[in-house]
């Protein structure tokens, strides 16, 4: 069992994409409308903003969480006890952004938040009736206007050899979201965890754009759309040398949505926050 790369603009994309949502929790598509160039002006410049010293200035700030979270304060994933080898920033409209940086990765947030809402409505449509039902309202109105919707700029610096034993890049692990947007980073590593316990590569090739469920989605449908567990592996060989941006959106709905009888999307966050420490 392989991924396969769906083709944005063909005929019957919507179908396939929620398929393969259905079957694996992942998609990926080619031929989509965010701007390739965008993307590869994003890691270039986040690069060299990783690479400074002036990321310090942005230290992020625990009311908010928005800024600069060092490496020395990386995630551990839930269930694990190393951290994570990777540093971030995280971007919201109404966060701090360094103003040099701000206009391309503004104007790719919104893009990916545009195609988000039109991948949330292939999934509803093409969702059976009964799964439909149990939406408390359409999927692309929980996230409209949302203040939640995280952007993170995401760095994976050249490996050293004197990393901590057992750390990669990000340990498997499940989004809280509904759903994350991905562009496929300027390095591959991705995998996601099959039905049988298998990892499989998630293709890479630069220009597609990677989409995976997340547990909301998963809780809002029931069961029925899988959020499934997933990595950022180790880069091996000469690979090693190489640093790996990547960008996440992660889509978040409005606090007050209901996902179903037990959650809010505001409790199910916290409740989930809670569990890895970082409130």
């Amino acid at each position: 069992m392989k991924l396969e790369t769906i083709d944005y603009r063909a005929e019957n994309s919507a179908q396939q994409f929620v398929e393969s949502l259905r079957e694996t929790g992942f998609g990926v598509l080619s031929n989509h409308p965010i701007d390739k160039r965008l993307v590869e002006d994003i890691y270039t410049e986040w690069q060299a903003f990783f690479n400074s010293e002036a990321k310090n200035d942005y230290m992020f700030k625990k009311e908010t969480h928005d800024g600069f979270f060092p490496a020395s304060i990386s995630e551990t994933a839930k269930g694990n006890t190393v951290k994570d080898i990777k540093e971030y920033y995280h971007v919201y409209p109404w966060g701090r952004i360094p103003d040099s940086l701000r206009a391309n990765i503004l104007a790719y947030y919104d893009k990916a938040n545009a195609l988000a809402s039109e991948l949330l409505e292939w999934i509803e449509t093409h969702s059976p009736e009964d799964v439909k039902a149990k939406f408390s309202m359409p999927l692309p109105e929980m996230i409209a206007n949302s203040q939640k919707t995280l952007l993170r700029i995401l760095h994976y610096p050249p490996m050293t050899g004197s990393e901590e034993m057992g750390a990669i890049r990000a340990a498997a692990h499940e989004d809280i979201n509904l759903i994350t947007v991905l562009p496929a980073a300027n390095e591959p590593g991705l995998q996601v965890k099959a039905k049988d316990g298998t990892w499989l590569d998630v293709p890479s090739d630069f220009g597609s754009i990677i989409i995976n469920i997340g547990d909301m989605l998963q809780e809002a449908s029931g069961g029925y759309f899988p959020s499934t567990s997933h990595r950022v592996i180790n880069p091996e060989g000469t690979d090693k040398t190489k640093p790996r941006i990547s960008l996440p959106l992660f889509l978040h709905p409005n606090p007050a949505v209901v996902l179903s009888e037990r959650y809010t999307a505001d409790s199910y966050l916290m409740e989930r926050l809670r569990e890895l420490g970082v409130i």
